[in-house]
């Protein structure tokens, strides 16, 4: 077996083992395309509770004409439980001037080349690359792999030959996994719950863990 079957077969393996073990996740939770870039800007620097009360203080209003037509004072009062408001005010701002250029069609952007969205929103100011996979992935449904502290930490624990930086991790779960837009969404989310769950930054929670069994790095 060469090791792109092996990691192949791992990283299914270990997809199927977090999907038995906690089912389909559902991700993201938002009721439109936009509240999902929104949410991606917000959930910067925060915990996504602090986005909810962020995102609930619209009222229900929350669309491109209202972020577009508020002013910035009143902007940054709306997101202020996200922190950092000053900053994701502007941010909210000029991705939505962004979306602005495919007249906030989500099916305009669908058509569009992938790479040629990518590299758009990637040049928006406040949006980096698991901001823009995020946005990609879950507001669009285009299917990119989206990277963040707790994929990292699981191929640095388990182990897998993924790299060190967003980019080689990225290639390496997009060249062994299908490319399907439903795998790549309940992945990164498994990824994240077991994390937070069991895979934790520090005193990591191992019994129990649906992977423990596998990992090479137990209780570190």
């Amino acid at each position: 077996m060469n090791a792109t079957t092996r990691d192949r077969d791992e990283l299914q393996s270990i997809y199927d083992t977090l999907l038995a073990h906690y089912g389909d996740l559902h991700w993201w939770p938002a009721k439109s395309p936009y509240e999902v870039m929104v949410g991606a800007i917000l959930t910067q620097n925060t915990a996504w509770g602090n986005v909810e009360k962020a995102i609930a203080n619209f009222g229900g209003g929350l669309s491109p004409g209202a972020v577009l037509s508020a002013g910035r004072a009143e902007l940054i009062d709306i997101i202020r439980p996200a922190g950092f408001f000053n900053q994701k005010a502007g941010y909210l701002v000029a991705v939505t001037e962004w979306f602005s250029r495919y007249s906030f069609d989500v099916e305009a952007v669908r058509r569009a080349p992938p790479e040629r969205v990518r590299g758009e929103l990637l040049s928006v100011r406040g949006v980096g690359q698991e901001t823009a996979d995020s946005m990609l992935l879950y507001a669009f449904g285009i299917p990119t792999f989206v990277v963040d502290a707790y994929t990292v930490r699981l191929c640095g624990r388990y182990p897998l030959s993924a790299g060190d930086n967003y980019t080689a991790v990225k290639s390496y779960f997009e060249a062994n996994l299908p490319r399907c837009e439903k795998v790549f969404n309940n992945y990164h989310a498994l990824i994240v719950i077991n994390g937070k769950t069991h895979c934790r930054k520090s005193r990591p929670s191992c019994d129990r863990c649906p992977l423990c069994a596998r990992c090479s790095k137990q209780g570190i």
